[in-house]
């Protein structure tokens, strides 16, 4: 077996990532709401020995929600109720660094780690739903550099919070009558631009000492917060060639923030129509194109890259002269991502939708067992990845054909686990717990 594993995430979407998965024979489109049915996926993908489990979140009802399953609960809730239902899996939930308070989100994450035995994870976002504000009595969206620059503060004061408890700070000795040694837990006193907060926070340190910490972002400012805080990269590519520029400049800059690289997994969304054979498996890909419905598909691409084509021949040519470059979505990898296609393959309107329909830009490939398998080692063992976010088409068929047919062929390669080597999300990946930046300081509580 080889030293170097795979980290493998099931990235949970209600009732699948193709964007019609809710149409789908298959689905359980009717068990959305049911929490058994997440603790059974979770369960699933424990069994299987699954880094984690992730879960997308976002603070705006999506505009397309006629059309889709595309509410959202609260992951750090729900994450809660599958914690007790598992003993080993991650559990990554997603929260926004523009929408939420450092102090609120602290407490949130340390009770999960300490519920769940040190296994969570915080996907963090700057939200790119520009009708967010509203909920939140803002007059308008933050733009994207105000985001980062607020995101890049949020960290600092955060990561203090939930360093502000020394490891050895809680006694609980009943015999001597000490709870808690004050001279190690430490007041943050952040005042900032977009933050004041005093600390120390009020719940002892976690078992992971803090969650591990993922981000999702490829723009340029994204790169850059992830190559100084994140442990773990939720990213899209299409080509091998994308994924190992972003492999390569992601570790870059780590180095340049004197991080080691190795402490860093790139994990590139991946949603595999799975059969027996190539022609099995594009039927089966074409059977889900068959059930979109063109007014959320057009509805999804004018989010991505602000062009109304409702009124165009779907099976025309794409317009690709009236895409603004220019604008303020330029910025935004996911905006760069679609025009790459567009430049690349030169689609028609329809297959652009179908394109992005199965996993909203990420890798989507159709074959047998031993093809995902075979492109999974191609990326793992090519500078383009550490490991795959599972997308599956559709739940729960979609992450059943995985496990069972693509994951045997993984550990056979001794490309993956056999089984955990540790209780942690940390072990699973192989992160080191860091230090409270407080120890051997004399700076606590008054």
């Amino acid at each position: 077996m080889s030293d170097r594993q795979l980290s493998l995430n099931l990235f949970i979407y209600p009732g699948g990532h193709h964007e019609a998965a809710w149409r789908y024979k298959g689905s359980a489109a009717e068990r959305i709401l049911d929490v058994t049915y997440y603790q059974e996926l979770a369960q699933k993908a424990e069994a299987h020995k699954f880094d984690a489990i992730f879960f997308a979140d976002g603070p705006a009802l999506a505009d397309n929600v006629r059309y889709a399953q595309r509410f959202r609960f609260e992951p750090i809730t729900w994450l809660a109720a599958i914690a007790v239902a598992t003993s080993r899996i991650g559990l990554i939930a997603t929260a926004s660094t523009t929408y939420t308070e450092p102090y609120n989100l602290a407490r949130l994450f340390a009770s999960l780690d300490h519920l769940s035995g040190g296994r969570a994870g915080w996907n963090i976002v700057t939200t790119s739903t520009a009708q967010a504000a509203q909920n939140f009595g803002l007059p308008e969206h933050p733009p994207h550099h105000e985001r980062y620059e607020r995101a890049r503060e949020y960290l600092d004061v955060i990561s203090r919070l939930w360093d502000s408890w020394e490891d050895d700070a809680l006694i609980n000795d009943p015999v001597s009558g000490v709870f808690a040694d004050t001279d190690k837990i430490h007041a943050v006193n952040h005042v900032g631009k977009h933050f004041r907060v005093r600390g120390p926070l009020n719940i002892s340190r976690t078992p992971q000492g803090r969650p591990v910490y993922v981000q999702a972002g490829s723009s340029d400012d994204g790169r850059a917060f992830a190559a100084r805080f994140a442990e773990a990269i939720f990213t899209a590519h299409q080509t091998l060639a994308s994924a190992q520029e972003f492999y390569a400049d992601i570790k870059r800059q780590a180095r340049a923030f004197d991080r080691s690289p190795d402490q860093i997994k790139v994990l590139p969304g991946i949603s595999p129509f799975i059969a027996s054979t190539q022609a099995e498996a594009d039927r089966l890909q074409d059977e889900f194109n068959e059930l979109i419905q063109p007014e959320y598909s057009l509805t999804q691409l004018r989010q991505m890259i602000g062009l109304d084509l409702s009124g165009f021949d779907l099976d025309g040519p794409f317009p690709r002269h009236l895409i603004d470059t220019n604008g303020a979505r330029g910025v935004a990898s996911r905006f760069k991502l679609v025009v790459d296609i567009v430049d690349r393959e030169k689609p028609t309107i329809r297959q652009l939708v179908q394109r992005l329909a199965g996993a909203r830009g990420h890798w989507v490939m159709a074959g047998p067992p031993e093809k995902i398998a075979d492109n999974i080692q191609t990326w793992f063992e090519n500078g383009a990845a550490d490991g795959f976010n599972v997308m599956p088409p559709w739940l729960p068929g979609g992450f059943d054909v995985f496990a069972e047919q693509v994951v045997p062929i993984l550990h056979k390669r001794g490309l993956f686990r056999d089984d955990y080597a540790g209780t942690t999300l940390r072990d699973h990946y192989g992160l080191r717990r860091p230090p409270s930046v407080f120890s051997n300081s004399i700076q606590a509580i008054a």
